[in-house]
């Protein structure tokens, strides 16, 4: 049987007031709460986690973003074994928008690392800024598949998704454009040669989802014919109608 595809959606900083999180929560429990084909991982701001915890047991819950290593005098700073305690599962790191704040491969491979060491299953995200006819890209996101991944067990690989993220399809990308099911497909089959060649056979069992504006419109395409296992959305993930007819797509593909 073919494993679940799994939906990840990325609130980031919104919505603005805790009155409209729970609303869109609520809503979007209700009317997922039959779903049987598809794994839903909501990822708000720290603030709404805790008040949403308590909403439902069906929808996951990620965070954003978690500090690696020990726990200490870290201002601002929120750890993987808080959110662990919370009740939280998944985390995202390496986003974009956090590596373009100044954010190393090797400072999220301490972040990988403690919340795996917490519990919690990292939601790696890796891509290029630009393709080019030479095809460097390809070696851009093998190097930070090798040093976001240093030190991580074969064992603890299957716990980690890897989210392919081209930053030159993402909204916020001055000139972007948009990505396609191909460009996904062929870089999903690069990544996944990569994880063999380093972790073996045990590859074949880590996720590889796509994000890069996905929107009900191409989630169909992405995920019948990009190469991937689920999805990273991120504007979509906050309209109710757009977000649940990306998880029927989900749901009518794994039938």
């Amino acid at each position: 049987m073919e494993k679940k595809k799994i939906i990840i959606a990325n609130w980031k900083m919104h919505p603005l007031t805790d009155k409209e999180a729970e609303k869109l929560f609520v809503n979007l429990n209700k009317l997922t709460s039959r779903n049987k084909n598809a794994q839903i991982v909501i990822c708000p701001p720290f603030i709404y986690l805790e008040r949403l915890k308590r909403l439902s047991r069906k929808i996951i819950l990620g965070a954003q973003d978690a500090l690696g290593g020990d726990v200490g005098p870290f201002t601002g700073e929120v750890s993987s074994q808080m959110l662990y305690e919370m009740g939280v599962r998944y985390v995202i790191i390496g986003h974009s928008e956090r590596r373009a704040l100044g954010e190393s491969n090797s400072f999220i491979n301490k972040k990988i690392k403690g919340a795996l060491s917490a519990g919690l299953r990292p939601i790696l995200c890796v891509g290029e800024e630009a393709r080019d006819e030479s095809h460097s890209y390809f070696n851009f996101v093998k190097t930070e598949l090798e040093e976001c991944l240093a030190g991580i067990s074969k064992n603890s690989l299957p716990k980690i998704v890897i989210a392919y993220e081209p930053i030159w399809a993402i909204s916020s990308t001055q000139d972007r454009r948009d990505a396609t099911a191909h460009d996904s497909l062929e870089m999903a089959i690069f990544i996944r040669k990569v994880l063999s060649d380093k972790f073996g056979s045990v590859a074949a069992d880590t996720r590889i989802i796509y994000g890069g504006s996905v929107n009900e419109k191409d989630a169909e395409s992405f995920l019948g014919g990009g190469g991937v296992d689920g999805l990273l959305v991120g504007k979509a993930s906050l309209d109710t109608k757009k977000f649940v007819e990306i998880v029927k797509i989900s749901e009518n593909l794994n039938k």
